[in-house]
C-alpha cells in the first residue's frame, strides 16, 4: 500500500489514475487512505476525499467499498462534523439514483429503437442465434444488462445507508428520508421482495435500539421530534403496502405503529391516525373481516367529525352511509358458537388484539369482557347519532334489516334500495386522508344478509315450503347459491332448515339426525357384504355341480391364464427393450447437442467479451476527450463573460486557443479581480471608520445624559426601598417584642421540665458510660492474654526449633567425625601392608597425591607435631591437637579468610576461620563445624 505525507497527494494520485482509466487502481488508493488510522488525523480535505471516493465506487458499482468508507467516515466525523456525514451519504444516493435512472432511460431508449415494422431486417445473425439459444427478447436482455445490476446497486446502497444511520439520534431525519426514498423505488418498480426485506430491516432495526439501551447515541423514542420520523417512516411504510396490495405486509405495519405508540405511551396526530383508519378498513375489508371493517370505519368517522373542521355535510352523509352499511354487511350469527374451548381461547385473544388495533387503547384490560359483536356496534351507532347523517336509502334499509318483520315482501322491498345506493360514492374533497367510498362494495354482502333474514323470518312463520316459492322470493341468487348460504347458516345454528331434494320442498325446524332410522345400518350393511361376496366366489357345492356339467373347464381356464400371461411378459420385455434403445439414443443426442450448444456459448461469450472490452476502452477516451473539451469550453466561457463584462475586447472565435492559454488567460483575470476587490475593501474600510468615529461623537453626550438621568432615579429608588425596608423592621421588631413577653409565662415550667429531662438523659449517659467502659476493660484483657498466650507459644516453638536444629548439627558432626576416623584407620592400615612407617601424615591426600610411594627420608612437620605429643605415636584429630608453646600456626591465605576454597580431609569445602583465643594473645585455628 502507497503512504501518502499528505491527503492532497493521494487524492491528485486518484485523478491522475482516472485520467488514464485506471479506475479501480484509484479505487484502491483512496479506499487504502481512508481506511487508514493516519486519515482520521485530517481534517480539511476528508469530505471531498470521500466525496471522489464515492463518486468511483458508484462508477463502478462497489457497494462493498462504500460500506467501508462510510463506516470510517462515520467514526470520524460521529462528534465532530455531522453535517458533512449527511452531505456525503446524500450525495452517495443521489448519485446511485441518477444512474439508474439513466440505465433505465437507455433501456427504454434501446427498446424505442428495436420497435421498427422489419425486425428480421435490423437484426444480425449472432442476435437470431442469441435469441434462439436463450429464450429471451430483446427488452429482457436489455434490462438484464442495463438496467438490473444499476437496480442492485441502489437497493445495496439504501441498505447500506440505513445500516449507518440505524443508531445516530443526530441523523434520524435522514434515516427517515431514506426509508421513504427506499419505499418509493419499491412502490415505483413494483419490488415487492425487497418491499418485505425493507420493512423487515426497519423492524430489526428498532428491535436491536430497544433491546440494547446503553448505546451512546441511541435514539430518545420519548423526545417527539425521533417519534415523529419514526412514525412518520411506519405511516409512509403502512402506505406503500396497500398500494403494493401486500395486505399481509400492511397488517404487520399496522402492529408496528400500535407497538411504537405502545412503547411511547403517546398518541400520534389525528391526520395521522386517519391515514392510519383508512388503511385498517382496506385490510380488513380485503380479509373479508367485515366486522373489524365496520369497527374501522367507525373510528375513522368519529376522528374526522371530531378534528377535521373542514368536513362538509356531504361527505360526512357519505362516510356515515359508509359505516352503518359496513356494519349491516357483518353476519347476523355468531361464528363461534359451535366451536371448541380451544378455538373460543384463540377467538378470544384474536379479539383482544384488534380491540387494542381498532380501539387504539393503550391500556386494554382482557378482564372487562368488551367482545366485539355485531350487535353492540348497531346500538352504538344509534345512541351516538350515527344514524342522523345517513342517507334516507341507508336508513330504510337499516330498518327493513333490522326492526321490520317481512317475511314474504323483505327481499323484494330491499333490491330497490340496493339499487339506489349502489350508485352513491365519490372522492371526498374534504377529507383527503380518506379513500375513495364506493358503496357499491358492499351490495354482495347485503343482499347475503337479506337472504339470511328472510330465511330467519320465514322459518319463524312456515313449517314447509316448495323449492320454487323460495326461489322466488329472493331474487338476488339462484336457489344453489340460496342452499349456500343456508347451509351456512345451519352450521352456526342460526336457523334450522332441511331441504328434500326427492319432494322439492323445504322444511323448517330442528329435525334432528333421524336416529331412528340408523339404529341397524351396520347389520344391513353385513347382509348386502355376504350377498355380494357370495356372486363374486360361489361356495364349494356350486362349484362342484359346474364341473359335473363342464368337466373341462377348470383346466382350460388355467391354460389360458397361463398363456394369457406368458403374452404379457413377452410384450411387456419387448416394451422394455424398445424403451431402452430409445432413451440410449435421445442420450446420446442430448450429449451431442450439448456439447454443440457449450462449444457455442464459449465463442460467444468470447466475442461477447471481446467487444465489451473494446467498447470499453472506447468509452474511456472518449470520455476523456469530452471531459478536457468540456474544461476547456467552461474556461473559455468563464474567460469571456469576465471581459465582456469589464468592456474589453472578446477574443475572436475563429483563433486558435489552447487549454493552458485559457488557463493563464483565467488565473490573470483572477488576480486582477482579487486586487480590485481588496482596493473596494480598503476603501469601505476607510469609510466606515469615519461614520463610526462621527456617530460615537453625537452619542457621547446623549449617552451622558441618559447616565446622569439614570443615576438620579436609581438614588430615590435606593431611599425608598431603604425606608421600606425600616419600616418592615420596625413592625417585625414589634411583633418579636410581643411574642416574647406572650411566652415569658411559661419559661418557669419550661426550666423545670428541661431540668426534669436533662436529669433522666445524664444518669441514662452515666450508666451507659460505665457499662461501655467495663466492656471495654474487659475486651482489652482478654486481648493481652490471647497476645501473652501467642508470644509465649512463638517462644516455645522458637526454642524448640534451635534446639532440634543443635541436635541435628551435632548428630551430623559426630558421623562426620566416625567417617573421618574410620577413613584415617583404613589409610593406615594400607600403609602397614604396604610396609610404610607407622606415623602417617596428617591428610591421607599427601599419599594418594603421590604418584609413587617414596621412601621416608624425614618425617612432615606435621606428622612430627603430631609424633612430638603426647600420645606417643597415636593418632589425634585435629581438634584435640594442641600447638607448641610460642609457635603460632600459619595463618590461611587471604582467599581462605572466610572460608572459602578451603577443603576438609574429604575433598569437601569447609567454613573454619581464624579467630583470637579467649585464653591466649596469639590466634588459634579452630573449626566452627565442632564449636559450641
Amino acid at each position: 500500500m502507497a503512504t501518502f505525507a499528505k491527503p492532497e497527494n493521494a487524492l491528485k494520485r486518484a485523478e491522475e489514475l482516472i485520467n488514464v482509466g485506471q479506475k479501480q487502481d484509484a479505487l484502491q488508493v483512496l479506499h487504502d487512505l481512508i481506511t487508514s488510522r493516519r486519515y482520521r488525523a485530517w481534517q480539511k480535505t476528508h469530505e471531498k476525499i470521500m466525496l471522489k471516493y464515492i463518486e468511483l465506487c458508484v462508477d463502478m458499482r462497489r457497494g462493498r467499498f462504500a460500506k467501508d468508507g462510510l463506516i470510517q467516515y462515520r467514526i470520524i466525523c460521529q462528534q465532530v462534523n455531522i453535517n458533512s456525514l449527511e452531505e456525503v451519504i446524500k450525495h452517495f444516493m443521489d448519485l446511485s439514483t441518477k444512474r439508474a435512472e439513466l440505465a433505465r432511460s437507455q433501456a427504454q431508449a434501446l427498446e424505442e429503437a428495436l420497435d421498427v415494422d422489419d425486425l428480421e431486417a435490423d437484426k444480425r445473425p449472432e442476435d437470431l442465434m442469441l435469441s434462439y439459444v436463450s429464450g429471451e427478447k430483446g427488452k429482457e436482455r436489455s434490462d438484464r444488462e442495463l438496467v438490473t445490476p444499476w437496480f442492485k446497486f441502489l437497493w445495496e446502497t439504501y441498505r447500506t445507508v440505513l445500516e449507518i444511520l440505524r443508531n445516530n439520534s443526530k441523523l434520524m431525519a435522514l434515516y427517515a428520508d431514506t426509508a421513504h426514498r427506499a419505499f418509493q423505488f419499491c412502490k415505483q418498480y413494483k419490488r415487492t421482495t425487497e418491499f418485505r426485506r425493507l420493512c423487515e430491516i426497519i423492524r430489526n432495526h428498532l428491535a436491536n435500539l430497544n433491546k440494547y439501551r446503553d448505546q451512546r447515541d441511541r435514539p430518545d423514542l420519548s423526545s417527539p421530534e425521533s417519534l415523529h420520523f419514526y412514525l412518520d417512516t411506519r405511516f409512509e411504510q403502512l402506505k406503500v403496502a396497500t398500494e403494493l396490495e401486500l395486505w399481509q405486509e400492511a397488517f404487520r405495519s399496522v402492529e408496528d405503529i400500535y407497538g411504537l405508540t405502545s412503547m411511547v405511551k403517546k398518541m400520534p396526530k389525528s391526520s395521522l391516525m386517519a391515514v392510519y383508519y383508512a388503511k385498517l378498513t382496506e385490510i380488513f375489508w380485503i380479509s373479508s373481516s367485515h366486522l373489524y371493517h365496520a369497527y374501522a370505519w367507525f373510528k375513522l368517522f368519529q376522528l374526522q367529525k371530531s378534528f377535521n373542521k373542514n368536513l362538509s355535510q356531504k361527505d360526512l352523509q357519505l362516510i356515515a352511509s359508509s359505516v352503518l352499511l359496513a356494519a349491516l354487511s357483518a353476519p347476523p350469527y355468531d361464528h363461534m358458537k359451535t366451536a371448541s374451548h380451544l378455538k373460543l381461547e384463540h377467538e378470544k385473544e384474536r379479539n383482544i388484539m384488534m380491540y387494542n388495533l381498532i380501539g387504539f387503547n393503550i391500556d386494554v384490560k382482557p378482564e372487562t369482557g368488551e367482545v366485539l359483536s355485531r350487535s353492540t356496534l348497531l346500538m352504538d351507532l344509534v345512541s351516538k347519532g350515527v344514524m342522523t347523517y345517513v342517507t334516507q336509502e341507508v336508513k330504510d334499509l337499516y330498518h327493513l334489516l333490522e326492526n321490520e318483520f317481512l317475511p314474504l315482501d323483505l327481499a323484494s322491498k330491499v333490491q330497490p334500495l340496493l339499487t339506489k345506493i349502489s350508485k352513491l360514492g365519490g372522492k371526498l374533497s374534504s377529507a383527503s386522508s380518506v379513500p375513495e367510498v364506493q358503496l357499491s362494495q358492499y351490495i354482495p354482502a347485503l343482499e347475503k344478509v337479506a337472504t339470511l333474514r328472510l330465511l330467519q323470518q320465514v322459518s319463524h312463520v312456515y313449517q314447509t315450503m316448495k323449492v320454487e316459492t323460495l326461489t322466488k322470493m329472493v331474487p338476488f341468487f339462484d336457489f344453489s347459491a340460496v342452499e349456500r348460504i343456508l347451509v351456512d347458516a345451519v352450521k352456526h345454528k342460526f336457523v334450522a332448515i332441511k331441504v328434500d331434494h326427492l319432494k322439492g320442498a323445504i322444511i323448517f325446524g330442528d329435525l334432528g339426525f333421524e336416529s331412528d332410522h340408523l339404529q341397524n345400518h351396520l347389520g344391513v350393511l353385513g347382509t348386502n357384504l355376504t350377498k355380494s361376496r357370495l356372486m363374486i366366489n360361489p361356495s364349494p357345492s356350486r362349484v362342484s355341480k359346474l364341473s359335473d356339467m363342464l368337466p373341462s373347464l377348470a383346466e382350460i381356464i388355467d391354460k389360458e391364464h397361463k398363456r394369457l400371461l406368458a403374452r404379457k411378459t413377452i410384450i411387456e420385455k419387448r416394451k422394455e427393450d424398445q424403451e431402452r434403445q430409445l432413451i440410449e439414443m435421445e442420450r446420446e443426442e442430448e450429449t451431442k447437442r450439448l456439447k454443440q450448444q457449450k462449444k457455442a456459448e464459449e465463442a460467444e461469450q468470447m466475442r461477447l467479451a471481446t467487444e465489451f472490452q473494446e467498447r470499453k476502452n472506447q468509452r474511456i477516451l472518449r470520455e476523456i476527450e469530452e471531459r478536457e473539451r468540456e474544461e476547456a469550453q467552461a474556461l473559455l466561457n468563464d474567460v469571456e463573460k469576465r471581459i465582456k463584462k469589464k468592456g474589453k475586447k472578446p477574443i475572436i472565435e475563429g483563433e486558435k486557443v489552447t487549454k493552458q492559454t485559457l488557463m493563464e488567460l483565467a488565473l490573470q483575470e483572477q488576480v486582477r479581480e482579487r486586487q480590485e476587490m481588496e482596493k473596494k475593501l480598503q476603501k469601505l474600510i476607510k469609510t466606515m471608520d469615519h461614520f463610526e468615529r462621527a456617530k460615537r461623537e453625537e452619542a457621547a453626550p446623549l449617552i451622558e445624559a441618559a447616565y446622569e438621568r439614570r443615576l438620579g432615579e436609581e438614588k430615590l429608588h435606593h431611599e425608598r426601598q431603604q425606608q421600606l425596608e425600616v419600616e418592615l423592621s420596625r413592625g417585625r421588631h414589634d411583633g418579636d417584642v410581643k411574642e416574647k413577653y406572650r411566652l415569658h409565662r411559661v419559661m418557669e415550667h419550661k426550666m423545670q421540665f428541661q431540668e426534669r429531662v436533662m436529669k433522666c438523659r445524664r444518669g441514662e449517659y452515666d450508666r451507659m458510660r460505665s457499662e461501655r467502659e467495663e466492656r471495654l476493660s474487659q475486651v482489652l484483657q482478654a486481648r493481652k492474654e490471647e497476645r501473652e498466650i501467642k508470644r509465649k507459644m512463638l517462644y516455645w516453638v522458637r526454642t524448640e526449633e534451635e534446639r532440634l536444629k543443635k541436635l541435628h548439627e551435632e548428630e551430623e558432626a559426630r558421623k562426620r567425625e566416625e567417617q573421618e576416623l574410620e577413613e584415617r584407620e583404613r589409610l593406615r592400615k594400607e600403609a602397614i601392608l604396604r610396609g610404610t612407617p607407622i606415623d602417617m601424615p596428617a591428610r591421607p591426600s599427601e599419599i594418594l597425591g603421590a604418584g609413587s610411594i617414596a621412601p621416608a627420608a624425614a618425617p612432615a612437620p606435621a606428622l612430627a607435631a603430631a609424633g612430638s605429643g603426647s600420645s606417643g605415636g597415636k593418632y589425634v584429630p585435629r581438634f584435640r591437637r594442641s600447638e607448641p608453646s610460642g609457635q603460632a600456626p600459619p595463618p590461611p591465605a587471604e582467599s581462605d579468610r572466610w572460608g572459602a576454597g578451603k577443603k576438609d580431609d574429604r575433598g569437601a569445602p569447609t567454613s573454619d576461620k581464624w579467630r583470637p583465643s579467649a585464653t591466649s594473645g596469639s590466634k588459634t585455628w579452630s573449626s566452627s563445624r565442632f564449636s559450641r
